[in-house]
C-alpha cells in the first residue's frame, strides 16, 4: 500500500513516532560493539563566509564539479562498484578490511556491490566527519545523528532521498514506520534513513535485589527522583558511612536528567519545550521549577554521602552498583545485571515511552550528495533492514570467526573484537539474539514504541545555521557546570543563577529567540 507523501505528513501534523537510542547497550560502556560515546552537543562546521545556499542548490553544484573519475569502480566498465560507509566504533581488528571483504561477497551476490566500511574512533568521530564534509572527501553512506545531522544538511553534504528511497528501495521505505521519515525531516525533505529499533524513550530505575529485599522497597513506589529519596535514606543509614547508594561520575552523571522537556535536537541542554506545552514555549530548563527542584535533591544527596564524594571529578566507571538508572525496556535488566557484576536488579519504569526528534535522530545513515551510487547505496540500506543473514553478519562479524549459531538460533560471540556498532547499522528486528537474551526484548521494544506518547515538538528539529557561534559557546559554558551540577556537587542555589548568567552573557537569549521563531513557524 502506497504511502502519503512524506511533505504531507507533516503538514497534518504528525503524531507519535518511533526513534533511536539504544541507550541500555549505547552509551554507557565505549568498550562495546554497541556502545555510542556521550554527545553534549554538536561540533560547529568551519565559517566558510560564503552566501549560504540551499542543500539542493549545493548538491547540485558539488555534483557538477565532482571529478567524474573519483573513486568510480564503474558500473559501465563492468566492475562491481564499491561503496564507501563511513560510521563509528572502536578500534578495528587487524583483520576487519578481511572480514568486511567476505561480508562483501555477500552483498555482491545479492545486489551486485561490494562494501569498503570506514571506522572513525568514539573521540575522532566528530572532528573527523567534519573534516570529510567540509573538505569534500568521497564518500557513499555515513551514519549521522543529531549532533551533526542537520548541520550537515544545511551544509548540502546529504542527498534529498524523499523520492529516491520508494522508487530505489521500496522494501526499506514500507518497513520504516512513516512516524519515523517524519523524524528525520528537514525542510520537509527527508536526508537520511532512519534506524527502525528502541526508537521511543523509556526511563528505568533499578535497585540491586539484595537491598529490596533487606529494606522492603516496594518497587511499585518508584515513579520519579523524589520517590526514591526514603529509599536511598534507608540504605545509606543501614549500610554505613562508607557505602554510596547512589554512584555516579563524569560518563555518567544523572541519566535523564531533562528528559520531561523536548531539547529540540538541538544538543542544548540548557533549552527545552515541556513536552506536553501545546503552546510550545522554549525556556532556559535551568529555571524551571521542576528542574529546579531535582537539582536541590541532587546536592542534598551528595551533601549527606548519598551520591560518592568524588562523583563529580572521577571519569571510570564503578561496578556492582546498588542503584542505576537507564533507558532501554523491560528484558535490558539483564544486560545491565552483566554489565555491573549484580546477580539480580528488580527495575520499575519511570518515564515514557516517548517520541521526539532527538530520539528518532540518534541513528541514522545518509547518502552523499556527489554519491556516483544513490541508488546502490539505498539497496545497501533496505538489504541492511530486511536481510536477515546480512544483518546479522554486519553485527556481529564472519560467522566461524566472529561468531556461531547455536542449536536455538541464537549467537554466540567467539571473539570481542567487532568494533562495528549494530546500533549504527539497521533495525534490532531482524536480528538474531545473543545467547541468553530475553527472546522476546524485541516485542518489548516493539510495545513501547507502539505504546508511546509523542512530544509536542515531534518532527521539529533546530536548524543552527544562523547560531552556530552562539550553540559553540553556550556549550561550552554548559560544560564547565555540567559535571558539578549533575552529581550534585555545586549547590543549585548558587550555581544555577551564575550559570544562567554565563549562558545568556554566551548567547542562551538569541538562541530561544530563534529557536521560538522556527517553531512558530514550523507549526503555523
Amino acid at each position: 500500500m502506497k504511502k502519503k507523501s512524506l511533505s504531507k505528513l507533516l503538514a497534518l501534523g504528525m503524531a507519535a513516532v518511533m526513534t533511536a537510542g539504544m541507550l541500555a547497550g549505547c552509551g554507557s560502556d565505549k568498550g562495546g560493539s554497541d556502545s555510542a560515546p556521550a554527545n553534549e552537543g554538536a561540533s560547529q562546521p568551519a565559517d566558510s563566509g560564503t552566501e549560504e545556499k540551499t542543500p539542493e542548490e549545493t548538491g547540485n553544484a558539488d555534483a557538477e564539479k565532482e571529478d567524474a573519475g573519483t573513486e568510480d569502480a564503474g558500473t559501465a566498465s563492468g566492475e562491481v562498484p564499491t561503496l564507501v560507509w563511513w560510521t563509528v566504533g572502536g578500534t578495528p581488528a587487524d583483520d576487519f578490511e578481511e572480514a568486511v571483504a567476505q561480508i562483501s561477497d555477500y552483498t555482491e551476490e545479492k545486489i551486485g556491490v561490494r562494501l569498503d566500511v570506514k571506522i572513525a574512533g568514539w573521540n575522532d568521530y566528530d572532528s573527523k566527519m567534519n573534516t570529510i564534509v567540509n573538505a569534500g572527501e568521497y564518500f557513499d553512506i555515513m551514519f549521522t545523528n543529531n549532533t551533526n545531522y542537520s548541520k550537515f544538511v544545511n551544509l548540502g553534504a546529504f542527498e534529498n532521498i524523499s523520492d529516491l528511497v520508494q522508487s530505489a528501495a521500496p522494501e526499506l521505505y514500507s518497513f520504516v514506520p512513516e512516524k519515523l521519515w517524519s523524524g528525520v525531516q528537514i525542510h520537509g525533505n527527508v536526508y537520511a534513513v532512519p534506524t527502525y529499533k528502541d526508537s521511543s524513550l523509556t526511563q528505568f530505575y533499578y535497585f540491586d535485589d539484595q537491598y529490596v529485599q533487606k529494606y522492603n522497597v516496594d518497587m511499585g513506589t518508584v515513579k520519579d527522583m523524589a520517590s526514591i529519596d526514603p529509599i536511598v535514606r534507608a540504605m545509606k543509614e543501614g549500610e554505613g558511612k562508607s557505602f554510596y547508594p547512589i554512584k555516579l561520575n563524569q560518563g555518567a552523571l544523572w541519566n535523564g536528567f531533562f528528559n520531561e522537556y523536548d531539547g529540540l535536537a538541538s544538543g542544548i541542554q540548557a533549552i527545552g519545550v515541556k513536552i506536553d506545552d501545546a503552546e510550545r514555549k522554549v525556556v532556559c530548563t535551568l529555571e524551571q521549577e521542576d528542574i529546579l527542584a531535582n537539582l536541590e535533591l541532587l546536592h542534598a544527596w551528595y551533601a549527606d554521602g548519598i551520591i560518592n564524594p568524588d562523583a563529580n571529578v572521577v571519569s571510570e566507571d564503578s561496578k556492582g552498583n546498588a542503584f542505576g538508572n537507564a533507558q532501554g525496556w523491560p528484558s535490558a535488566v539483564a544486560q545491565w545485571q552483566i554489565l555491573q557484576g549484580v546477580e539480580k536488579y528488580d527495575a520499575a519504569k519511570v518515564f515514557g515511552p516517548l517520541y521526539t526528534t532527538e530520539t528518532i535522530q540518534g541513528s541514522m545513515n545518509a547518502i552523499s550528495v556527489n554519491s556516483n551510487y544513490k541508488e546502490e547505496a539505498l539497496k545497501v540500506l533496505e538489504l541492511m533492514n530486511t536481510d536477515s543473514k546480512f544483518r546479522d553478519m554486519c553485527a556481529y562479524g564472519v560467522e566461524g570467526n566472529h561468531f556461531e549459531y547455536l542449536d536455538d538460533g541464537t549467537v554466540k560471540r567467539l571473539r570481542d573484537d567487532w568494533t562495528w556498532p549494530a546500533y549504527t547499522q539497521g533495525t534490532f528486528f531482524i536480528m538474531s539474539n545473543q545467547e541468553g537474551a530475553d527472546p522476546n526484548q524485541w516485542d518489548e521494544v516493539k510495545k513501547q514504541n507502539e505504546e508511546a506518547t509523542a512530544s509536542t515538538c515531534l518532527g521539529f528539529a533546530l536548524d543552527v545555521s544562523n547560531i552556530q557561534n552562539e550553540v559553540s559557546n553556550v556549550n561550552t559554558v554548559w560544560d564547565k557546570y555540567k559535571f558539578d551540577m549533575l552529581t550534585g556537587a555545586s549547590d543549585p542555589a548558587t550555581a544555577v543563577p551564575k550559570c544562567v548568567e554565563e549562558l545568556k552573557a554566551a548567547g542562551l537569549d538569541t538562541i530561544i529567540t530563534e529557536a521560538q521563531k522556527q517553531i512558530d513557524e514550523f507549526f503555523k
